[in-house]
């Protein structure tokens, strides 16, 4: 069989697409006073407002600009649709103002936005952003844009790499950084890591986007109640296996989370198989016990041949001795049949009719 059949079984949780909106009401209780008590805690971290991140897209601008790399008309473009005294919206993505204008000024950055939007598979080219020359507001920016997106597309392995060791504090919108890598350390099962991520952006609740909060209390309650090796928690590893295989991640990463699935698998069906030992053997022994209280109420000192008191006669009858020996009259052997298939599989009927064909053919000798 398949991997890809066989663990196409396992169901999902969440589905981070879109926004990474809820999909789903809670299926259990959140414990929303402790993670209220959670809150009481200074915040560790800050939300930037709009007027700073234009702060810092203008100040790595002309950067650019004083480097040679950039024109000063590019800057004055910019500032043409992000004035200085723009109010932002309810709905308006920083993150996303931020990739448009490092777009426009770095065609490898145009480059990278418009394969992760086109949803190409194949691994995105980033290995300019480890150049010594890159500013690293720009690179922290584009790890959290493209780190983002593919959250979004249900690449966790490869959003967690992008954000993983990215800087809070400098983030452009650290409140997506939060919620980003918490969903793939929720999705990837690593649970500690999960909670303390989950933790730190409900400090900031109230502040943050409203699915971002809701969703992150839902996570937080999901992973505290799951139990390592549970069903629910290797149902969920053979969820990731499907993930990994419909992306065509079949290498041994892949296969190590297989592996480690079946080793769950095995020791699951060990433990039951030895509860249904133990259970058979106090069965066994209440029953042997009730026997060896039978008769005078102690069981035989000694393994022995019982003494029995009859004759050991077996009344002789005769069953005859014709041709017709073992032929049942054609209405009585439609009966059986019937009754044959209504007990047991179909299996067994046709293996009786064969043997009734024997029988009518001769092959079949009485003893």
């Amino acid at each position: 069989m398949e991997p890809s059949r066989f663990f196409r079984a396992a169901v999902g949780l969440m589905a981070v697409a879109g926004g990474v909106a809820m999909a789903a009401p809670a299926q259990g209780p959140v414990d929303v006073a402790a993670a209220d008590r959670d809150l009481e805690r200074p915040p560790s971290w800050s939300v930037p407002s709009p007027a700073a991140v234009r702060g810092k897209v203008f100040a790595w601008l002309e950067a650019r600009v004083a480097a040679g790399t950039s024109r000063r008309e590019e800057t004055a473009a910019v500032e043409a649709t992000w004035p200085e005294n723009a109010t932002a919206t309810a709905d308006e993505d920083l993150l996303d103002r931020v990739i448009d204008v490092l777009a426009r000024v770095d065609p490898r950055a145009a480059e990278m936005r418009r394969a992760a939007l086109a949803g190409e598979r194949g691994p995105a080219d980033v290995g300019w952003l480890a150049g010594p020359a890159i500013d690293p507001f720009q690179r922290d920016a584009v790890r959290l844009w493209l780190g983002r997106e593919r959250v979004r597309q249900g690449r966790f392995d490869e959003g967690l790499s992008l954000l993983a060791d990215l800087d809070l504090a400098a983030a452009v919108d650290p409140a997506a950084l939060l919620f980003h890598r918490a969903a793939c350390q929720h999705w990837l099962l690593e649970s500690d890591v999960a909670v303390e991520s989950l933790d730190r952006l409900l400090e900031r609740a109230g502040e943050i986007p409203v699915r971002y909060e809701r969703l992150a209390r839902l996570l937080r309650a999901d992973i505290v109640a799951l139990e390592d090796e549970s069903l629910d928690h290797i149902a969920r590893r053979m969820r990731d296996i499907t993930r990994r295989l419909d992306l065509g991640r079949a290498g041994p990463q892949t296969l190590a989370v297989q592996d480690g699935v079946i080793e769950s698998l095995d020791k699951m069906i060990d433990k039951i198989e030895q509860q249904q030992q133990q259970q058979q053997s106090q069965s066994s022994g209440g029953a042997g016990a009730a026997g060896g209280r039978s008769g005078n109420g102690t069981p035989m000192d000694d393994s022995r041949i019982a003494g029995g008191k009859g004759p050991g006669e077996v009344t002789k009858r005769d069953i005859g001795d014709g041709d017709g020996w073992g032929k049942l009259p054609p209405h009585e052997r439609e009966e059986a049949l019937q009754q044959i298939g209504r007990e047991f599989p179909a299996h067994y009927r046709e293996a009786i009719e064969q043997y009734f064909k024997r029988l009518a053919s001769g092959e079949e000798k009485r003893p």
